[in-house]
């Protein structure tokens, strides 16, 4: 008995990606589709990273088809595949940089730092190339966070290469300078200082880099905003309303300059004691929640006030790689699949797919 090609279609588009809430036929994750008589084979082209999810889509993409009368031997491929995204209006994607995820927060003291390791090291653990820029050039916190020291080594004695931990690749001011040296430069010195770190560091095709951006939304902030090729950023908060102030603030200069908001993060959403377990809403409740109904941007998800997400950070070895299978870590490994899916439906870079033209004076 054969099996229409059409029938098959319909049985996809009844099957629902639960990352992307989308059917893979409308979602346009349909590949290489072919029939056989009864047999099917097809591919799932993921448009982002998913090593932990790959199995159980796989799983119900068979279930739905096998609902088909007479079908045969089922054959299902599901992969990733992460490509570059456009940027702000008179930029390009970097050539070795797929995404750039900025990862931002209107104040400093809101867990910004600690949510950009633990997003960085989430998408790692999903199986897609990762890079982790600590923006942040008064206080560098990533060497510590991720447990790496030393100084980079350069083969041409222009640029460097990146510093790499948990299959992290990172760069960061705090490489080239003595940990308790204060950085005592003006606006115009630091954003000439970062753009150095991320264009002079010899990043491995990344499909994303995180940058762990500076606290505020001044000058440098907006500097760097106009000039790194950003596809999207991500605003940590926390829920109480001095900070939910200072991170509407952020999300509207990230509007200002055409970035895209990825979503928020409400960091210390409630405080969980270490000895009974009872939850205190501490800095408030759902404020977060509130500031994404105002801007209309997607909430990305919620973090505990736990001691131990504070003590992994501090030894170097933050949540996602202390304890993988914890509460905390599986909540930074959905808040990242949610990122790196809002990446995914963002309009594709067409740049590469023109020429350059150049104009001479003969």
């Amino acid at each position: 008995m054969s099996i229409a090609v059409e029938d098959v279609k319909a049985a996809l588009s009844k099957i629902v990606d639960p990352n992307t809430t989308k059917d893979y036929v409308s979602g346009k994750s349909v590949k290489n589709l072919k029939v056989d008589g009864s047999d099917i084979s097809l591919d799932i082209e993921l448009g982002y990273p998913a090593k932990s999810q790959i199995d159980g889509i796989r799983s119900s993409v068979i279930a739905g088809l096998k609902t088909l009368p007479g079908v045969g031997n089922i054959s299902v491929s599901v992969y990733s595949k992460i490509i570059a995204h456009t940027v702000q209006r008179g930029l390009k994607p970097m050539v070795n940089v797929k995404n750039i995820i900025a990862v931002a927060s209107g104040k400093g003291g809101v867990g910004k730092s600690t949510t950009a390791v633990n997003l960085a090291l989430a998408l790692a653990a999903e199986g897609a190339s990762v890079g982790l820029l600590d923006a942040d050039i008064y206080g560098p916190s990533q060497p510590m966070m991720l447990g790496v020291s030393g100084r980079p080594e350069t083969k041409d004695g222009k640029s460097m290469e990146p510093l790499e931990n948990y299959g992290v690749q990172v760069s960061s001011i705090g490489f080239l300078i003595d940990p308790d040296e204060p950085m005592v430069w003006r606006g115009p010195m630091v954003t000439q200082a970062l753009q150095q770190l991320l264009e002079q560091t010899n990043w491995r095709d990344l499909d994303y880099l995180v940058v762990d951006m500076p606290p505020g939304t001044g000058d440098i902030q907006l500097t760097l905003s106009q000039k790194v090729p950003v596809t999207g950023a991500v605003i940590v908060t926390t829920p109480q309303d001095i900070a939910l102030l200072d991170a509407r603030k952020g999300l509207k200069m990230f509007e200002k300059v055409g970035i895209p908001i990825l979503g928020v993060v409400e960091n210390m959403s409630v405080h969980i004691c270490t000895n009974c377990g009872h939850a205190e809403e501490i800095f408030g409740h759902g404020g977060g929640e509130k500031m994404c109904k105002d801007f209309g941007v997607d909430f990305l998800g919620a973090l505990p006030l736990t001691m131990a997400i504070r003590q992994q950070a501090d030894s170097g070895k933050p949540t996602v790689v202390a304890d993988p299978d914890g509460k905390e870590a599986a909540i930074y490994k959905q808040i990242a699949r949610k990122v790196a899916v809002q990446v995914a439906e963002k309009a594709k870079d067409m740049t590469s797919k023109f020429p350059t033209i150049v104009v001479k004076n003969d």
